[in-house]
């Protein structure tokens, strides 16, 4: 497909063809005038300084013919420009009254500029609707992760009430796990909602990361052992990394949850690195892995691979979308290394720049999936 010519060369270039055209027929029509006056009408031609009248006559023809000429121009050249336009002005309109399925037709004689007016008025009203069909399905999404916490704590408070439940510590534990759940779901959906406003903040202090991960690894050892999971700590740091401790925390635990929810039960190792100006935190695990097609979305909000077992785990899916987005806040980025029946190894990373906080022995290799060391 060949580019469209620009609005300035077609404009250009008409005008210089139709000034061209207009001067060799001036030239031309007068020369066969004379010519043909001259050998079968001579009387018809003027000796003086004024112009008999057959010479009024053809100058007259002449005027009115650069004239046709000129205006046919400009409305050939006038469509090209302004149809576009008009499309796009009509396909805008459309838009703000909320018709966003509206496209605006490709004129294939259409200039450059108006070509990619059009074309840029078509990926507006796509972005527009790929971006109110996302805030529907964050809508509906987050209104269904809410459900399920508020009915049960409403279903168990009403059994209280209604004295179906003895008042037991049993029972208070299971509303508290279920007002906890809500406060991360909670907490999760501010991050997020920080994160697209551009007001997400951290606090950077030097910390002792193994100590981090150590405090991480304590909070929810009990709940991993409890589901058949093995969790083993490798820390290999300095004594201070800076970085958001709090956020880091709950990056961990968010990559500790999904191993909980996802994963194989087994081998779990957490771990912490330091190399050439990066520090890297993450969770591998023994399996299923996560299938290639899904690897690139598994920090999107609400995705599951598996969205039976996640389902049945309790999973929002907006536990990976807040690790990336701690990440993306410390300057760093994360990442999923995956092969299925290996394990995946799920991290966040990001750049150390003091002197003091990077190691001297070269890059440390990435941390072997739990799969295959067996």
């Amino acid at each position: 497909m060949t580019r469209a010519s620009g609005l300035r060369s077609q404009i250009a270039t008409s005008l210089a063809v139709m000034s061209l055209g207009l001067m060799v027929l001036s030239f031309v029509g007068s020369y066969a005038f004379y010519a043909w006056a001259s050998a079968y009408a001579p009387s018809m031609l003027s000796q003086s300084w004024v112009p008999s009248g057959a010479e009024l006559a053809w100058i007259v023809m002449t005027v009115v013919a650069a004239v046709v000429i000129s205006v046919w121009v400009a409305i050939r050249l006038s469509r090209r420009i302004l149809n576009p336009l008009n499309a796009a002005a009509h396909g805008l309109r459309d838009i703000a009254q909320g018709n966003l399925h509206i496209r605006v037709a490709l004129d294939a004689r259409a200039t450059g500029e108006t070509a990619q007016l059009a074309q840029d008025v078509n990926a507006l009203a796509e972005r527009l609707q790929d971006a109110m069909r996302e805030q529907t399905f964050w809508n509906a999404a987050v209104a269904h992760e809410l459900r399920t916490p508020v009915t049960i704590l409403r279903g168990r408070l009403q059994g209280l009430v209604d004295g179906v439940f003895a008042p037991e510590p049993a029972v208070f534990a299971g509303l508290l796990k279920q007002a906890e759940s809500l406060s991360r779901l909670v907490e999760d959906l501010r991050v997020l909602s920080l994160q697209d406003s551009g007001h997400f903040e951290i606090d950077l202090v030097a910390v002792d990361l193994a100590q981090e991960l150590q405090g991480v690894a304590e909070s929810i050892s009990d709940r991993l052992a409890a589901a058949g999971f093995d969790l083993r700590v490798e820390t290999s740091v300095p004594p201070r990394v800076t970085c958001d401790p709090a956020r880091i925390r709950q990056a961990l635990t968010a990559l500790l949850d999904n191993a909980l929810k996802h994963a194989t039960p087994g081998p779990l190792l957490l771990y912490a690195r330091v190399a050439d100006n990066e520090a890297c935190v993450g969770v591998v695990d023994s399996g299923p892995g996560v299938p290639e097609a899904l690897r690139q979305h598994v920090f999107d909000a609400f995705r599951r691979g598996d969205p039976s077992r996640s389902r049945a785990g309790g999973g929002s899916g907006l536990g990976l979308a807040v690790v990336r987005t701690i990440a993306i806040a410390h300057g760093g980025h994360a990442g999923c290394r995956s092969a299925l029946g290996c394990g995946s190894d799920v991290f966040l990373a990001w750049p150390v720049t003091d002197a003091r906080q990077t190691r001297v022995d070269g890059r440390l290799p990435p941390p072997a999936l739990a799969g295959d060391a067996q």
